[in-house]
């Protein structure tokens, strides 16, 4: 067993994930980087390697839609390192689409990923936090907090964690568990390429053809000037490491402009000017 603080990280075969798991052995932390295939692992231990801190980056196989995943990594943790100092739920998946083109058996599908699977991973974690006072850190999205134009699956996805997160955090206070959410924004990484949107998009949008075409141009200027991962895991290493951290935080200057409009959006009108121009709604 090792006295060294200890973090779990979902999601950490590439992109924020992986770049938190490296930072937070850059700072000292036993980092438990977690994710579905370990095959993947490649690109995360080459860069732990790169960084210095092979030696503190721990590869385990978590499904974060399989409890029985989640119970064994959270055990083999307690057995080898007897401790869990914290979480960081980073796993997710993204889907562009609008309902009346898909199906809900694939609005299910976002949702198990992006909520439950958190909700999972959160719920088999508690006790280890709480044993030592912990940090439960999770990875939302500026669209945790903006609802955006052909991402309706993803975004009820992520305003459930935000939701889910915000009730959470008064009560796991009381035991002395700190939690926060984290909310990037355009980030260069494999996320966006994951999704799948090929060229054949605006052509199988039918009737959101223009809207969907306007979007994608919208997107391809914000992905131009994305954050990079590295900085947005160092937004998360500060949370996990503050004295008092906030519940709140946003990654980036852009994803702080973004956020505000809603946040200060108390009838709803200016979210839906801005959101409403990426696709050419009418005022």
């Amino acid at each position: 067993m090792s006295n060294e603080q200890t973090v779990l990280i979902t999601g950490t075969s590439s992109g924020i994930g992986l770049a938190t798991a490296v930072a937070a052995a850059q700072a000292g932390w036993r980092a438990v980087a977690t994710m579905r295939d370990t095959a993947k692992a490649g690109a995360l231990l080459k860069a732990a390697e790169a960084a210095g801190v092979r030696e503190l980056v721990e590869v385990r196989a978590l499904d974060v839609t399989d409890p029985a995943s989640v119970e064994a990594a959270l055990a083999g943790i307690v057995a080898d390192h007897g401790r869990l100092d914290a979480v960081i739920n980073n796993a997710g998946a993204g889907h562009v689409g609008t309902i009346e083109q898909g199906t809900v058996a694939d609005v299910r599908t976002v949702m198990e990923v992006n909520f439950f699977g958190v909700v999972e991973v959160t719920r088999a974690a508690m006790p280890l936090l709480r044993e030592s006072k912990g940090r439960l850190i999770s990875v939302t999205s500026v669209g945790g907090v903006v609802g955006q134009p052909f991402n309706e699956a993803y975004c009820a996805a992520k305003f459930a964690v935000e939701g889910f997160m915000e009730s959470l955090a008064p009560v796991a206070a009381t035991t002395g568990v700190r939690v926060s959410v984290v909310e990037p924004g355009a980030v260069a990484s494999e996320f966006v390429a994951n999704i799948g949107v090929g060229p054949d998009v605006v052509a199988a949008a039918g009737p959101y053809g223009s809207a969907m075409a306007s979007y994608l141009e919208r997107v391809g200027t914000a992905f131009a000037a994305a954050q990079t991962s590295e900085g947005a895991a160092g937004a998360i290493i500060d949370l996990l490491t503050a004295e008092q951290p906030a519940f709140r935080v946003q990654t980036s200057d852009a994803a702080r402009a973004f956020t505000g409009v809603k946040l200060a959006d108390q009838d709803g009108s200016a979210v839906q000017a801005m959101t409403g121009g990426w696709v050419g709604a009418k005022a």
